[in-house]
């Protein structure tokens, strides 16, 4: 075996002065069955340490990823995609992952598309419609296997395009009755929907509204404001920022609301960021919260029970939307389940009530 021989050669030597001359694979003509000769494996074992990992047992999955470690081996995914058209590759399109709302998603989403052998190539779009039909091209060119998308609300160009390119999607982070193919969320309506009857309950009866102008929002914005019409309140005094939400934003905010409504007794925030810069504000001009003013955010972020006083917000599950938009995707990878049969999962929200509201 002339292939064996010289791979062990150059493990030999790779402590001497000489060395094998390096390509952007490794080291020049190492190939798989290299690396399968120094694990004492087949190549089609090598391969599925690569691609299907679950599918090796522990021990051999050790023993090769050891010799691929040791040899410097870098498998070409370009070549093994164009020869079997299996990229193993998916693209997950998010707005930001500047704070934890949808970094907790693609988080739990990466790895349990890594356990099974995929790459996720993450791009984020910024809130943009035209950025996420640029990004979609761009990584349609890699050949994914599947798409992760955020929201329900694409052009009709980006939607047209993923039908025809015929490979699995799933839309995550809302609801629709018209999803492109899969769909993990929840109603960003029924959330705004939701707040604005918590606010009555506790007897809010000038609520007001701090949002920002993408989709999602503007979908709470409306909720919001449809529940408090039917509760007789039509005058909702709102500031409306555009995003990424900021606690500077949140900020400044609160102050102009108040001199345009200085009897507004709520205030929803379409994310904990703008929730806690309202409270700052709300602070620095001597109104007690929640007994003058109630503030309530969106999000639920890792820090939002450490404010003073704790925030009241709303949250979502994103690791449940992570989890099960990756077995949606790998159920249907798999051969589980036909194009035809679209799955949709409404995961829900949860209003946690703390001292700020």
């Amino acid at each position: 075996m002339p292939a064996t021989k010289s791979a062990a050669a150059a493990v030999e030597h790779t402590d001497a002065s000489v060395r094998p001359r390096r390509t952007r694979g490794g080291p020049k003509g190492l190939r798989i069955t290299d690396v399968a000769a120094q694990a004492g494996v087949s190549p089609i074992t090598v391969s599925r340490v690569f691609n299907n990992p679950e599918s090796v047992a522990p021990q051999t999955l050790e023993r090769v990823r050891e010799v691929v470690q040791k040899l410097g081996y870098v498998p070409n995914r370009l070549a093994g995609g164009l020869s079997s058209a299996h990229s193993r590759l998916i693209a997950a399109i998010v707005p930001t992952i500047a704070h934890s709302l949808f970094s907790e998603t693609i988080q739990v989403f990466s790895e349990t598309m890594s356990r099974a052998g995929y790459e996720v190539l993450l791009a984020l779009s910024g809130y943009s419609a035209s950025n996420e039909e640029t990004l979609l091209d761009a990584v349609l060119s890699r050949r994914p296997e599947g798409v992760l998308l955020t929201g329900v609300a694409h052009t009709d160009w980006l939607r047209e395009r993923l039908r025809n390119v015929g490979i699995p999607v799933v839309e995550t982070w809302e609801t629709t009755e018209t999803p492109i193919d899969m769909l993990v969320g929840f109603s960003h309506y029924e959330i705004g929907a939701a707040v604005a009857g918590h606010f009555l309950q506790r007897g809010a009866r000038h609520p007001a509204l701090i949002s920002a102008n993408d989709e999602r929002a503007l979908a709470r914005r409306a909720g919001f404001r449809e529940r408090l019409a039917r509760a007789g309140i039509h005058n909702v005094a709102e500031k409306i920022v555009a995003p990424p939400s900021s606690v500077e934003v949140g900020k400044g905010a609160l102050p102009d609301l108040l001199s345009r409504a200085p009897d507004i007794d709520a205030v929803f925030c379409g994310s904990d960021l703008l929730a806690i810069g309202a409270l700052g504000a709300a602070r620095r001009m001597g109104l007690a919260v929640p007994s003058r003013l109630a503030i309530c955010g969106f999000g639920d972020l890792e820090f939002s029970a450490e404010t003073i006083p704790q925030l009241t917000t709303v949250r979502v599950d994103g690791t449940r939307i992570g989890l099960n938009a990756a077995r949606f995707l790998l159920d249907r990878l798999n051969g589980g389940r036909s194009p035809d049969e679209r799955r949709v999962l409404d995961v829900g929200f949860t209003i946690v009530a703390r001292e700020s509201a």
